[in-house]
């Protein structure tokens, strides 16, 4: 690490004002504090001082993504040879979803960053660690066939629109990977709503339909069972169809302290009590399913772990945080079950209450107040 913290110090002046390279100042800086802690110290106002910067956050976050992903490419390949009829060993399972996946990453990353360097050097500031996550997050929730240029599109819609118009990373007001799958769901549906993209060049007698698939249509005669969709052995998006691996993801996050449990705990909660809800019901077979099985199916485990606790979207007031987390879970089933068109309602549930966050913690802090001030009232008396 000397060697490189030398060869930096080296380079750096030629990034500085005044430098030939100044203008591609942003992108040395955001390349050195990959590396090293930065040096730079607040010089005024009053900020609570913490041992981690943004940058060890969002790499806490990417190391919790590794286990639902590196499942992710094994069931990849997985599924495309189980649809043929074929059993290789695990780790040609592995290589087939590790290669047919990492253009998808390329892309991702290429176009994103692209777009995050682009922004920095319009705006003179240093670029920001919010795509680091963003970027693995997007191709762990697309179905493996996705067409390239269709997602370079979505990513690019996402970076601009769901983030920098708003000022960048820490100013977005909805989840900008959640941004770039509603894009591709509303743009072209085609490829990421039907079954025949979900596994990866299947065989043309397999239908490969993802449990939710399954339930829209009221086929339960071959639903997958609860161990299989807990493991993750069933189609889906890339990093959504292990339950287990998310766990471990989610452990990381609360030993870490870097996510929430009040808002992880409660997406859970209000998804199966709205399960629960439709069970009493039963106007349907899909309303007799198990409540749990709402928390293993489709993205519901994965958006409750990595998108709905993101601090920037969500809700800030910990009472907040409950209700915020709650409505989550409980929307999200209630469009599963209800609108056919939307069989993951875990997506259109987050994106919806990112909007709504602000107004939740404003009533929170509204009711604070009030009650101080009628304390302040009983002193005075």
């Amino acid at each position: 690490m000397k060697a490189l913290r030398n060869f930096l110090d080296k380079q750096k002046p030629h990034f500085e004002k005044g430098g030939k390279l100044e203008k591609l100042h942003a992108m040395f800086d955001s390349a050195e504090t990959l590396f090293f802690v930065p040096d730079k110290v607040t010089s005024s106002g009053s900020h609570i001082r913490d041992a981690i910067d943004m940058k060890r956050t969002m790499i806490t976050v990417f190391i919790a993504l590794i286990p639902a992903l590196l499942f992710g490419m094994w069931n990849v390949g997985y599924q495309h040879f189980l649809s043929y009829g074929e059993s290789p060993d695990h780790f040609t399972m592995f290589l087939y979803g590790f290669f047919k996946l990492l253009p998808i990453i390329i892309v991702t990353y290429g176009v994103g960053l692209g777009l995050e360097i682009l922004f920095a050097q319009i705006r003179s500031h240093e670029v920001n660690e919010g795509f680091f996550v963003s970027g693995l997050l997007i191709p762990m929730i697309v179905p493996a066939d996705i067409p390239l240029w269709q997602l370079a599109v979505a990513v690019a819609f996402a970076v601009v629109f769901g983030k920098e118009v708003f000022g960048g990373t820490g100013m977005n007001i909805v989840n900008p990977a959640l941004v770039a799958r509603a894009f591709l769901f509303f743009a072209y549906p085609g490829n990421i709503s039907g079954d025949k993209v979900w596994i990866s060049d299947k065989a043309d007698a397999f239908s490969g339909a993802t449990p939710l698939g399954d339930a829209l249509v009221g086929n339960f005669d071959n639903f997958p069972s609860v161990y299989d969709m807990f493991m993750g052995f069933i189609p889906g998006s890339v990093g959504e169809t292990s339950t287990l691996m998310i766990l471990i993801g989610a452990a990381i996050l609360l030993i870490t302290g870097i996510a929430n449990w009040r808002v992880m705990f409660t997406v859970f909660a209000g998804g199966y009590i709205m399960g629960l809800l439709f069970n009493l019901w039963g106007a349907n077979e899909y309303m007799e399913l198990p409540a749990y099985y709402h928390l293993i199916m489709g993205g519901f485990a994965f958006g409750a772990v990595f998108m709905a606790t993101d601090p920037v979207t969500a809700a800030q007031t910990n009472k907040g945080m409950y209700y915020y987390g709650f409505l989550v879970g409980m929307i999200a089933v209630l469009i599963r079950v209800f609108n056919p068109a939307y069989p993951e309602g875990m997506m259109l549930a987050i994106l919806l209450m990112n909007v709504f966050a602000p107004l939740i913690d404003h009533y929170v802090i509204e009711g604070n107040i009030k009650k101080r001030l009628k304390r302040l009232k009983v002193i005075s008396n």
